[in-house]
C-alpha cells in the first residue's frame, strides 16, 4: 500500500534547497507560498483538491508546485525535489574541478572569420596552453549577417585553411571543424548538407525568433534535433541573464553585445527526449552572460538521458578558460563526466558525431 508522503514538507525542503543553490528569489518564493497556502488548509482538504484537479485554484499554488504535491501524496518523492537531492552534500569546488579535469577539448568557440576577435590560430595555441587535446571550430553560419557568418564558399576556403593549420601545430592537438549553424525558422539548418557533412561536429543554434510562442517553438527544435546533421543543441533558451563581465569582450566580439534576455518557451521535455532518442548532446554553455540551459532545465535533461557539451562559446583566447563556470554549473546538477561528450579523445567524439549520419 501506498503511503502519501507529507506535500508540504516537500515544497519547503525544494525551496530550501533551491535557496542554498543560490537560484532566483522569485523560485524560492513560489515554493514557501504554496507550502504556506497548503498548511493553512483543513486536513483532507489538499488530497481533496489533489484528486479534483482544483489546487491551482489557490492563491499561491502554480502548475509546477501542484504536480510536486500531487507526487507527494502519491507517496512519490517529487520529480523536482529528486533532481535537487541528487547534488545534495556534494562539495561542488572538488566535483567541478574533477570535471574540469576530464574535459579534453571545447565544441563551441569562434574567430575572426566570424564575430570572433582572433585568428584561428591564436585560438588554437590558446587552447593548447589550457591543456586542450582538440577544439571545435564553430564560426556561424550564413543567416547571422551581423555576425559575419560563413557562406558556403567561405566555409569551403576555412576548411582547407585548417588542414593547412593542422599541420603546424604541436603533436597531440587538432582543430577539429565545425559550425554554430543557425536553426531557421522551419527547423532548418542554415547550411547546405554536403558541407554539414564534411564537419566533424555541427553546433545548431536558435538566434532568432526566440520570442515564438512554445508550440512553434517546439516545432522547430525538434525538426532540427532530428535532422542527421545536427550533433549539438546551443544555448537552448537563448536566454542572456547578465550584462557580459568586464573585459569578457574581444575585438569583433559582436555577436553578444546584448540586453538581458527572457529564455526562450518550448517543451523542454519533448525537445531533450527526442535529444535523448536521437543521442544529440544538450549544451553547457559556459558564457557567464548566457548560463544555458538554466540548472532546472539542465537537470531535467540529465534525468531524460542526455548526454551534453560543455563549452565556452569563446569568442577570444582568454574566453577559452571560461569552461570554469560550465563545469561549476553542470556539478550542481550532478552532471556525471561520461555524460559530458567533451570527455571523450577527438577520435572518439567525430566518431559519434558521424554516427548521427548513418
Amino acid at each position: 500500500m501506498t503511503t502519501a508522503r507529507d506535500p508540504v514538507a516537500d515544497l519547503r525542503r525544494i525551496a530550501f534547497l533551491l535557496e542554498r543553490a543560490n537560484e532566483a528569489t522569485y523560485r524560492v518564493r513560489a515554493f514557501r507560498s504554496a507550502a504556506k497556502t497548503l498548511s493553512g488548509l483543513p486536513a483532507g482538504e489538499v488530497a481533496q483538491r489533489a484528486a479534483a484537479g482544483t489546487l491551482t485554484e489557490l492563491s499561491g499554488v502554480g502548475d509546477v508546485t501542484a504536480r510536486c504535491v500531487i507526487e507527494s501524496l502519491a507517496g512519490e518523492e517529487p520529480v523536482y525535489l529528486r533532481r535537487l537531492n541528487a547534488t545534495e552534500g556534494v562539495d561542488l569546488d572538488d566535483a567541478a574541478a574533477a570535471l574540469r579535469s576530464a574535459l579534453r577539448g571545447d565544441c563551441h568557440t569562434h574567430s575572426d572569420w566570424s564575430d570572433g576577435g582572433s585568428p584561428i590560430e591564436e585560438m588554437a595555441l590558446a587552447a593548447v596552453e589550457l591543456g586542450h587535446e582538440y577544439v571545435v571550430l564553430t564560426d556561424h553560419s550564413p543567416s547571422l549577417k551581423v555576425a559575419r557568418g560563413l557562406t558556403a564558399d567561405r566555409l569551403k576556403r576555412q576548411l582547407d585553411y585548417v588542414a593547412a593549420v593542422n599541420e603546424a601545430l604541436p603533436e597531440g592537438f587538432r582543430i577539429l571543424t565545425g559550425i554554430e549553424v543557425d536553426i531557421l525558422a522551419d527547423g532548418s539548418l542554415d547550411q547546405e548538407d554536403e558541407l554539414l557533412a564534411r564537419l566533424d561536429v555541427v553546433v545548431g543554434s536558435l538566434h532568432s525568433g526566440l520570442r515564438d510562442e512554445s508550440a512553434k517553438m517546439t516545432r522547430r527544435m525538434l525538426r532540427a534535433v532530428e535532422n542527421p546533421h545536427l550533433d549539438v543543441l546551443g544555448h537552448c533558451t537563448g536566454r542572456m541573464v547578465a550584462n557580459r563581465p568586464a573585459g569578457a569582450e574581444g575585438p569583433g566580439d559582436r555577436g553578444h553585445r546584448k540586453r538581458l534576455r527572457p529564455p526562450s518557451d518550448f517543451d523542454a521535455a519533448a525537445v531533450f527526449a527526442a535529444c535523448a532518442e536521437h543521442g544529440k548532446a544538450v549544451e553547457i554553455n559556459s558564457r557567464p552572460e548566457r548560463q544555458d540551459p538554466p540548472k532546472r532545465l539542465m537537470r531535467q535533461a540529465l534525468e531524460a538521458g542526455c548526454v551534453f557539451t560543455i563549452s565556452t562559446d569563446a569568442h577570444a583566447p582568454g574566453q577559452l578558460d571560461w569552461q570554469r563556470f560550465g563545469c561549476e554549473r553542470a556539478a550542481l546538477c550532478g552532471v556525471p563526466a561520461d555524460r559530458v561528450v567533451n570527455t571523450w579523445p577527438a577520435t572518439q567524439l567525430v566518431d559519434w558525431a558521424a554516427g548521427h549520419e548513418r
